[in-house]
């Protein structure tokens, strides 16, 4: 979930098996492996490098294509797209992308990667938070946010948004790419010895580990936020208007959400198709060992959707401002129903925290050194909302 970083003393390159921290991205983009056509180059590429990953930009032309695709194995991307595409959409002086609509644009940046790394991909925060649905594809790809080890190609964005149109521009950053070497995973064994020594949610509540460190949803109302006292959340309108996503705290937010107050039960009932900002009631650290991903808890468990953004960088809820333990901060759950109204109640279960070993500790963190758009968040919109005054 990185939008801003601070500085840790600084570490050399690590070519042990993780996730790869940013020094050994900017290694990475020395060496070649990652290009960029941006006129800056790899000075560029050096700009978008967060803690444990790379900020992904868009291209100069987008391809609006009549369905989602993937292009399978021994494929380009180019094929489908001469395919399925319906219009070219020039980006450089920027360019609506609507609701309802998919489109595809190839990025800026290309992979040359070593046979020992490989990538995963997820929207960040601020596009998740907008209900865009993006995705990466690869040539040869058949799954979706997967680069496999070794791979050698360009990159594209499937985009979809979903709650509201919004502008962007060559060069926009809606997704973001964590290079991996080996097998970062970490059992729920080695992840109950972590909570134990530094403690991976604030101390209000206990951890429940279960294929990663489970997570609820808070409908009393005091998940706090700037403005959003009392509340348990937001659902987005329909029919609002166009969203420039390079504009920061410029949008009245009640012009695009309605506020949901907290009940006498402690319930909501989701509409379908309908899009909720909720939070956690697990208050997050990620120390500075390690990253992690927001997954569903279960696909059984309920009719909906939590999470369109799902990386937590190192350091998330680790320090104050004062650089001073912190007690965690609050995950923003990014929520859709599907087909049939569902009932969540306070408490309820609706996702998993999967912790993930870095290669080594990276030279900058997640937080507030810097001014990061979520580092103290309750209950948040986007970046690009004013404070919720109603």
């Amino acid at each position: 979930m990185a939008e801003a970083t601070t500085a840790v003393p600084s570490q050399a390159a690590p070519r042990g098996a993780g996730i790869l921290p940013a020094q050994a991205i900017r290694e990475l983009i020395a060496a070649g492996e990652i290009a960029s056509t941006a006129a800056g180059g790899q000075a560029d590429l050096q700009n978008q490098v967060q803690p444990a990953s790379l900020d992904l930009q868009l291209g100069e032309v987008a391809y609006r294509v009549r369905a989602s695709f993937l292009p399978g194995k021994g494929r380009p991307v180019t094929d489908l797209i001469e395919d399925l595409s319906m219009h070219a959409i020039d980006l450089t002086a920027g360019a609506v992308l609507e609701v309802g609509c998919v489109y595809i644009v190839p990025l800026m940046e290309r992979l040359a990667l070593s046979s020992r790394v490989a990538g995963i991909a997820n929207p960040k925060s601020s596009t998740g938070r907008l209900n865009v649905f993006t995705r990466l594809i690869c040539d040869g790809a058949t799954s979706f946010d997967k680069v496999p080890e070794g791979y050698e190609g360009p990159l594209y964005a499937e985009i979809a948004p979903n709650a509201f149109s919004i502008l962007v521009r060559r060069g926009t950053p809606l997704n973001q790419l964590r290079l991996i070497r080996g097998s970062p995973g970490v059992r729920d064994s080695a992840l109950a010895k972590l909570h134990a020594e530094v403690g991976l949610i604030g101390a209000e509540t206990e951890p429940v580990i279960d294929r990663g460190l489970m997570f609820t949803v808070d409908l009393t109302g005091r998940a706090g936020g700037v403005g959003s006292e009392g509340l348990i959340g937001f659902r987005a309108k329909r029919h609002a208007d166009v969203i420039d996503v390079a504009r920061i705290g410029h949008y009245e937010a009640a012009d695009f959400w309605d506020p949901l107050p907290a009940s006498r039960g402690n319930r909501l009932i989701l509409d379908p198709n309908e899009f909720y900002i909720l939070a956690s009631k697990e208050a997050v650290r990620i120390p500075p060992t390690h990253a992690a991903e927001m997954v569903a808890y279960d696909v059984q468990v309920g009719e909906f959707r939590v999470h369109y953004a799902g990386f937590f960088d190192p350091g998330f809820g680790w320090e104050t401002a004062a650089e001073e333990p912190s007690q965690g901060t609050r995950a923003v759950l990014e929520v859709r129903s599907h087909e049939v109204p569902f009932m969540l109640e306070d408490g309820q279960a609706v996702g998993r925290l999967v912790y993930d070993r870095l290669a080594a500790p990276p030279d900058r963190l997640y937080g507030a050194g810097i001014g990061s758009s979520y580092h103290a968040q309750g209950l948040t919109l986007s970046k690009h909302f004013k404070p919720w005054m109603g």
